[in-house]
Order: structure tokens, then sequence, then C-alpha cells
């Protein structure tokens, strides 16, 4: 992908979505698991709050559980089963908090544990782009139920992307130098980069699937590059 230099135009974020999904999402779980007879997305809910109690999101402060929440959500809705609604309420378990992939396994099964550790970064990778990428290939062979669940985290990622870039700038005022500015807009070119290049692959990997779709679609209302984001426009 070719993104304009820094700078080169002013970007302004698609309108974050209203958000209610903490009822929402927990309902689609439960219905699953009374559906189903199985306990494993219900355990796996439970597990994930209590691993993530406390923590917020960086986007507009919220409960940190309302993102795995949600790409629960959104996996249950595109008739996904139950493991890999189990791995959407988790997967962040292992990038967020000490869990280990060996203690996922013992928990949910090797399966669980394996999807979440597709769509975990390599912390060794100091360099986004580069640690960015490694992400992007191994959940490419992990095959398509990384891939499904790595487009719901996406999917959620993005709608979260304008609020978090707004709280970015409006941590800025006309004290700040021009080269912390420039960092924070390179950086925000850099993730929309890494989720251009995430559609591509999920292209390549599950290239009819709904929610590979709907991720390219949410991609389409954002700008070409990322320039400054106006917190006023979130």
């Amino acid at each position: 992908m070719v993104s304009r230099p820094a700078g080169s135009m002013q970007a302004r974020a698609p309108a974050a979505p209203r958000r209610t999904l903490t009822k929402g999402a927990t309902d689609v779980v439960d219905r699953a698991t009374t559906e189903r007879g199985s306990s494993l997305a219900r355990s796996a809910l439970r597990f994930a709050v209590h691993c993530h109690a406390g923590q917020r999101r960086k986007s507009d402060g919220a409960a940190f559980i309302e993102h795995p929440l949600e790409v629960a959500r959104l996996l249950r809705d595109a008739g996904c089963p139950d493991v890999l609604v189990a791995a959407g309420l988790l997967h962040d378990v292992m990038a967020q908090t000490h869990v280990s992939s060996d203690e996922l396994a013992a928990r949910f099964g090797t399966v669980v544990a394996d999807l979440v550790q597709a769509v975990t970064d390599d912390s060794c990778v100091h360099s986004y782009r580069q640690r960015k990428q490694v992400l992007c290939e191994q959940v490419r062979d992990a095959g398509d139920d990384a891939a499904l669940l790595f487009a719901a985290d996406k999917i959620s990622e993005l709608r979260e992307l304008p609020a978090q870039m707004g709280r970015d700038w409006a941590r800025f005022d006309t004290r700040c130098g021009s080269r912390a500015r420039d960092r924070l807009e390179h950086y925000h070119q850099m993730r929309l980069e890494h989720y251009r290049e995430s559609l591509d692959m999920l292209l390549r990997v599950a290239p009819r699937h709904p929610l590979v779709n709907r991720l390219e679609s949410d991609l389409d209302e954002w700008p070409s590059a990322a320039g400054r984001v106006d917190p006023r426009h979130r």
C-alpha cells in the first residue's frame, strides 16, 4: 500500500458508531450456550471478565471487556461456532494479561488456545510495522477460523479508532512541537496501513465471508491516508 506523506492531508475520521454492546453481546453468548447446551462460551465470558477487570480502553475510557464482547457478538452474528465465540471473548487475554497459552489450553482446550495465539502480537518484535507483518503472516498460516477471529477483531478496533484518534489529538495543544504532532500522525497512518494490509490478507484467505466483506466496507469509509484528526469531528 502506498501512503501519502504525513501532513499531506487532514483526514476526518468516520463518525464513531453508537455503542450499546455489553448487554447485547452478553445475550448473544447466553443464547449460544442455552441453545447448544455448551458451557464453553459462558466459561470464556467469566474468565475474560475476570482477566480484564479494571482495564480501560484507550479509545474512550470504557471498560476494556467491551472490546472482546463486541468481537464475540460479531462472530456469533456471523454464524460462527462456540469455539470461535469463546476465542473471541478470550482473544486479548494473552496480550493484555499474564495468562499463558498453556493456561488457556488447560482451561478451554488447544483449539481455543491456538486461535488466541494466532491473533496475538509477538511482543519480541519491537518495530510496529514488522510486528504487524508477522501477525498477519501467523493469522494467514493458522487457517480460516483464525482469519475470521482476526477479521472480527479488526472490525471492532476500527470502530474504536475515531474516538481514540480524537483523544490522542485532544492531548495536544499549540504548545506542542511539530515533531511530536508528526509522530502522532505517523502512528495513525501506520495503524490504518495495518488494517488495509490485514484486509488484503483476509481477502486471500476468506474472500467471500461476511466479516471480511464488512471490514472492507468499513475501511472504504476512511480516506486513503490518515492525517490529523480534529477531535471536534469525532
